[in-house]
């Protein structure tokens, strides 16, 4: 794929970068290596493949709209992850929930699911050369009610504790199949609509739940835990907080994973890595945009992302951090939620590697405070979007607005027919 016009301005970019200290080329080089892992339930609403439970989404989520086109199986859900993948550049992971599994047909209940649920999955992988990672589904269940993994009641615990060991297994598969370690995320929403009598309670329940759950080591994949600020109805106290989480990942070498939608909205999420990286041996990161509460909108290039990538690159801990990415919007085109969002985070991690580290640190070691403040302005007008199109064009992709066409034409033939 050849276009002049974008390639001329990419070589204007490289020089106007080259003279701040900036190597283009090694930038778009390291931003190819950065893999997404992309969320299966953003193409059908969180619904998955059950054939049993309770039908609607629970645990204090919930997805807002209902634009035509929603996956309705198997191969409807590969199909559009396969089309919104073929207009994000570079190559990327899936993220699937537990209840997306390969069921076919049959009622597999959340205590019985095994690897050979996945094993299509697995393949299907390979085949498109599509890493794996997993989720374990607490919600959504005739036994989710307020509390799974902190539940008092030995039945219902022990009933989401075998769930979540089985899913660990199943991500233990995954990882040796692909022959990477697979990612395997811990998220309950336990909690309460009102404060509880003693919050303490429910939190040593929920560690000896964990503790239990992460008795069997892997060598395959690797555990996330998860906290949020709060579900819908569960507004006063939520069991696994980030405090909790934290604690939690510190003491036994978990990666707690930073949604960027389970916090107070005025609260850095960037500030939180450099933070964790000392104290835990990597991060999973799922990233979405809140709009007041964790709405879960598709994410944009904002300062919020911007500040998260660029502290990420600065941290130099591309290594240690898992990039994923969760929001589930059906107000408007599922496929264009996931380019948009994908492709806005992979700006995001542009920019930042665009960014003059070195001098900036430089400035900062020697108390030029005026200085960085200014470049670091300055790097607002630098032609980034030059540089945004050639990587586009590398990896042959469409460049610019140019994918909304793609996406029209596949609704129009595809999903609008669903």
């Amino acid at each position: 794929m050849k276009d002049i016009n974008i390639e001329k301005a990419y070589e204007a970019a490289k020089e106007r970068y080259s003279a701040i200290g900036v190597d283009t080329d090694k930038a778009l080089d390291s931003l190819r290596k950065i893999s997404l892992s992309l969320h299966c339930w953003q193409a059908d609403d969180v619904t998955g493949f059950e054939t049993l439970g309770e039908g609607a989404l629970t645990g204090g989520i919930q997805v807002t709209g209902n634009y035509p086109g929603r996956a309705r199986n198997i191969e409807e859900l590969r199909a559009d992850i396969l089309k919104a993948a073929s207009l994000i550049p570079g190559k990327h992971r899936l993220s699937l929930h537990e209840i997306y599994g390969d069921f076919q047909g049959k009622a597999v209940d959340r205590n019985e699911v095994a690897p050979e649920h996945f094993r299509s999955w697995m393949e299907w992988g390979v085949e498109h050369g599509m890493k794996l990672d997993f989720n374990s589904t607490s919600f959504s269940h005739p036994k989710s009610g307020d509390l799974t993994l902190a539940n008092p009641d030995d039945g219902i615990r022990n009933f989401w504790i075998e769930h979540t060991k089985r899913c660990r297994l199943i991500s233990e598969e995954m990882g040796k199949y692909q022959n990477d370690p697979c990612i395997m995320n811990l998220w309950v929403h336990d909690g309460s609509k009102e404060v509880p009598a003693s919050r303490l309670k429910y939190r040593q329940i929920l560690k000896d739940s964990l503790d239990e759950i992460f008795s069997v080591k892997y060598d395959h994949m690797k555990d996330g835990i998860e906290a949020k600020l709060f579900g819908i109805g569960l507004e006063n106290y939520t069991v696994g907080s980030y405090d909790f989480y934290l604690g939690y990942g510190a003491k036994n070498g978990k990666m707690v994973t930073l949604d960027t939608g389970h916090f107070h909205l005025t609260e850095s999420i960037a500030d939180k890595v450099s933070a964790l990286l000392l104290f835990t041996p990597e991060i999973n990161l799922h990233v979405s945009r809140p709009v007041r509460w964790d709405s879960d909108h598709v994410v944009i290039l904002n300062d919020d992302i911007a500040d998260l990538a660029r502290e990420i690159i600065r941290c130099k801990a591309l290594d240690k951090v898992h990039i994923g990415l969760d929001y589930f919007d059906a107000t408007i085109n599922r496929i264009g939620a996931y380019v948009i969002g994908s492709r806005a985070t992979q700006k995001a991690f542009l920019l930042a590697l665009l960014e003059p580290g070195d001098r900036l640190a430089g400035y900062e070691a020697e108390g030029r405070y005026f200085e960085r403040l200014a470049v670091q302005e300055e790097l607002k007008n630098m032609p980034w979007g030059a540089v945004w199109d050639m990587f586009c064009l590398k990896n042959d992709v469409p460049v610019g607005e140019s994918y909304i066409r793609d996406i029209l034409k596949y609704e129009a033939d595809v999903t609008s027919k669903r």
